[in-house]
């Protein structure tokens, strides 16, 4: 019987261990196809996943043979920091009017009839009358499909038949139109891009929201239960979304209501939601950040590998020094910045990479490390201006280990 029960235990810690690996994929990766190593695990635990994720934040979750899609709702939709890499708006709507196209399409498609149907749709009026224009004559716009496809074929939207995106925007730049690429259309997949409570189809002419603000709010806006369990259910909802997908929660950032339960229950919160995810909870007087020890949960990794990385984290350890240093540091701005790298170059430029070392490149490099330091929430960027946020003040420069490079592993031989 000892031994049964041993083997029982074991098998749920596994089982356990199997569900919290598929809902930490899920939230990385709310778009999953069977291509994705954890599908099997998120189909085997459904009904969990979507109990979990339906009262702890309020999301749904639709799995399906071919396609799991966790409908995240966004608690913050002022963060201009969320997106894809590489994209802002212009390529934002040559994604949504590829989607337009694959949903009126067949079962395959190409490149370059892709590209046809999607002029048809940009010469609308209503696009060109906001300055949006698109023609596929320069090789510009013709990288910029293919980025677009790239895009469709990462989240499984497109499957690669034949051809090849490089092609197509070669032969353009040459005057030749041989080169093409064929896809097959994943459905199921497609239908499950947008995230949205309400599509904007549905709004009556009349009643469209005008401003992108108010077509943001729309897509998002939740029906909320005038009773004092419905509040306090939406409270708990709008929490958890930000403590999952945030990297810290600052109290300063909430109203009175968040404010009032989230001092009554972050304990209890960051304890559930740390059980289901394998995150650990960091409680400090600012707030609360949810921390994934292992780096894997994250958008943007800090500390990471590379010159940006690198830079970024050297421009972290300057900032809090700032803010170390005395009650009221002076504001640093992205010129601060840049010439803080300049001089960092004198010392660290012989580990970056060749085109960092050159003088002029600090601009960019401060650029994107305020970027990627405001993505994690460690930085504010006001008015022109660096602002050291809380969190900033938990990393700290070590002195510089380098180590020599390992030596071949030596192999018998006969000679």
């Amino acid at each position: 019987m000892t031994d049964t029960r041993q083997i029982a235990r074991q098998q749920q810690h596994h089982r356990d261990d199997e569900r919290r690996q598929a809902l930490r994929a899920l939230l990385m990766t709310p778009l999953m196809t069977p291509a994705h190593e954890d599908f099997t695990a998120v189909r085997r635990h459904a009904d969990e996943l979507r109990t979990w994720f339906a009262r702890e934040a309020g999301w749904p979750l639709h799995i399906e043979r071919d396609c799991a899609r966790l409908y995240k709702r966004p608690a913050d939709l002022d963060d201009a920091t969320r997106g894809l890499p590489g994209y802002e708006r212009r390529r934002y709507v040559l994604l949504c009017l590829a989607c337009a196209v694959l949903e009126r399409a067949e079962a395959q498609i190409t490149l370059r009839l892709l590209g046809d149907r999607l002029l048809a749709l940009a010469a609308e009026p209503a696009l060109q009358s906001r300055g949006f224009a698109f023609t596929l004559t320069a090789a510009h716009e013709r990288r910029e499909l293919v980025a677009v496809c790239r895009t469709l074929l990462a989240l499984g939207v497109l499957q690669r038949v034949a051809g090849d995106e490089e092609g197509f925007v070669r032969e353009a730049a040459a005057g030749g139109d041989g080169a093409d690429a064929l896809y097959d259309v994943q459905r199921r997949v497609l239908a499950g891009m947008l995230a949205a409570m309400r599509g904007p189809s549905t709004w009556p002419a009349g009643q469209m929201p005008v401003t992108l603000d108010e077509r943001l709010a729309s897509l998002v806006a939740e029906h909320v239960p005038d009773s004092d369990e419905g509040l306090r259910t939406a409270l708990r909802h709008q929490l958890a979304r930000r403590l999952l997908d945030d990297p810290v929660l600052y109290l300063d950032t909430l109203d009175d209501a968040q404010r009032a339960y989230f001092a009554n229950q972050r304990g209890t919160m960051a304890l559930r939601l740390c059980e289901a995810t394998g995150l650990a909870a960091e409680q400090r007087a600012e707030g609360l950040a949810l921390v994934d020890e292992d780096g894997a949960l994250t958008d943007v990794a800090m500390p990471a590998e590379g010159t940006e990385a690198h830079a970024t984290l050297l421009v972290a350890e300057f900032l809090a020094g700032r803010s170390r240093a005395g009650a009221s540091p002076p504001a640093s701005t992205p010129a601060d910045v840049a010439a803080f790298l300049a001089e960092a170059r004198q010392r660290f430029g012989s580990y970056w990479r060749k085109s960092a070392r050159e003088s002029g490149t600090e601009h960019e490099l401060a650029r994107t490390a305020l970027e990627r330091l405001a993505q994690l929430r460690l930085v504010a960027l006001v008015d022109g201006r660096v602002q050291p946020l809380p969190a900033l003040a938990r990393f700290a420069l070590g002195d510089a280990e380098i180590r020599a490079a390992a030596a071949p592993p030596t192999q018998d031989t006969l000679f």
